[in-house]
């Protein structure tokens, strides 16, 4: 469509170039029918009162003409303007003359009416002397369009032809051209709708087309965000239906001891209790692990100050770090970073309950928040047993033991949650043994975070200290 609109702009405007090119050169024959006309006149009468006089014939214009297809008219005037010879209802020659001629003659070329029929007129002032006098005859001549007009189209048939010509080369070459340089791209669109649903293997690269391989690669880093998807679902499903079934087959089993009459109906009312207070935090911990996953996709979170929501989660953990008497103190400061407030409270709430399980009763408990120019540290010091090397590598792997107490047996999804958070933070998780004289007495869990640089933050700090 471009080119074809082209052509036609170029069409009209050839057009008019070949009208322009017709009358350069029937001008000439124009003026060279004036100057022969000029040729016989002569001047009569007295020195007082000369008069320009003509003896040509009409026939004798026939010679100029091309063809039967274009007439011939003229009119010459003389010295004062007065007709000599020639159609007598010519219109008058205008009054002035261009500016520019590219004749080495007095003479302009114009467009004018005559009889109702266009016709191209040529005003040739032509001296002329003789015995009686001298002075400047006027001489008009004006030819009929058909002979131009024809030359014009016949100028303009010729290349529209080589246009059209043109044009379906230029059909030929895209058809080819767009037929070879799509066909990779319909190869891989077959190749995909060949596909099962649940083939989200990679696309090849090698034999793509180096302008496709920026489609290719994004398909394929696609590809694997949903792959990983599908895997965090199918791994969630099994293994919610896994660890749900152990604490549902254990509350049927009481439910079935109640109902006989083996234990106290008080003592079976607790181990009811305890049992589905266990599958409850299974199963928020399974959904917030399932909400992490979430987290991932989000590429732009809101600033949260850390420090608000590390002391929130210090303030709803007061009762539980009361209840084993631990000496608890919370050091902070102001810490701004790109997280969702859920993400930052899941976080702390996490580690410092995990911290204060697995603290003696009455042993120290420290949670200190520190921020640098571009990070936040978090460290949750408790007074537990530690970890094992052997158990350390797994600790972020889901229901791995999260102490090194073996015979403990406790199991859960804190730390993977954790894990998960601070990987989709952009941040560092790692647990180390606090060594004391060759021994452990304790657990450092430490969280680092990038700071949201553009959000204001307060460099003073803000210690608290609450012992219980």
């Amino acid at each position: 469509m471009p080119v074809l609109g082209f052509l036609l702009i170029n069409t009209a405007v050839l057009y008019r170039q070949a009208l322009i090119a017709a009358d350069t050169a029937y001008d000439r024959t124009l003026l060279a029918t004036a100057k022969s006309l000029g040729e016989q006149l002569q001047v009569v009468g007295t020195a007082q009162a000369p008069q320009v006089q003509s003896s040509l014939l009409y026939s004798a214009l026939e010679a100029f003409e091309a063809d039967n297809r274009s007439r011939l008219f003229y009119r010459v005037n003389g010295f004062s303007g007065d007709m000599v010879s020639g159609f007598e209802d010519l219109p008058a020659p205008r009054a002035s003359l261009p500016e520019q001629n590219i004749y080495a003659a007095l003479v302009h070329f114009y467009d004018e009416d005559y009889r109702g029929t266009p016709v191209r007129m040529a005003v040739l002032l032509q001296p002329v002397a003789g015995a009686a006098g001298q002075g400047m005859a006027t001489i008009q001549v004006a030819e009929t369009l058909e002979l131009r007009q024809t030359l014009a189209r016949q100028i303009l048939v010729d290349t529209l032809w080589r246009q059209a010509a043109l044009v379906l080369v230029i059909v030929g070459v895209v058809v080819l051209v767009v037929q070879r340089a799509t066909q990779p791209v319909r190869a891989l669109s077959r190749s995909l709708a060949a596909r099962s649903e649940n083939d989200l293997s990679p696309l090849p690269v090698a034999d793509a087309p180096r302008e496709l391989l920026p489609l290719v690669e994004a398909t394929n880093q696609h590809m694997a965000r949903l792959s990983q998807l599908l895997d965090h679902q199918k791994r969630f499903v099994r293994d919610t239906s896994h660890q749900l079934r152990t604490p549902l087959a254990v509350l049927k089993t009481q439910l079935q001891s109640a109902r006989r009459g083996d234990v106290e109906p008080a003592q079976a009312l607790d181990e009811i209790a305890n049992t589905v207070e266990r599958a409850t935090e299974l199963a928020n911990q399974m959904l917030a692990l399932a909400k992490v996953e979430q987290l991932r996709e989000d590429r732009d979170p809101p600033v949260t100050d850390w420090d608000d929501v590390l002391r929130q989660v210090a303030l709803d953990l007061a009762p539980l770090i009361a209840e084993r008497s631990l000496d608890f103190s919370l050091e902070s400061r102001p810490a701004p970073v790109h997280a969702h407030p859920w993400a930052l409270r899941e976080l702390c709430r996490n580690l410092v309950h995990n911290a204060i399980k697995h603290s003696p009763p009455g042993a120290p408990l420290t949670v200190v928040l520190h921020a640098t120019s571009v990070e936040g540290t978090l460290t949750v010091s408790d007074s537990g047993p530690g970890v094992s090397a052997a158990l350390r590598d797994r600790l972020f792997q889901p229901f791995a033991t999260e102490t090194g107490d073996s015979a403990s047996g406790s199991v859960g999804l804190g730390l993977t949650i954790c894990h998960g958070i601070v990987q989709s933070l952009g941040g560092r998780i790692s647990l180390d043994n606090r060594l004391s004289q060759g021994h452990t007495n304790g657990l450092d869990a430490r969280v680092q975070l990038p700071l949201a640089l553009n959000a204001p933050s307060t460099p003073q700090a803000n210690p608290s200290s609450t012992p219980s």
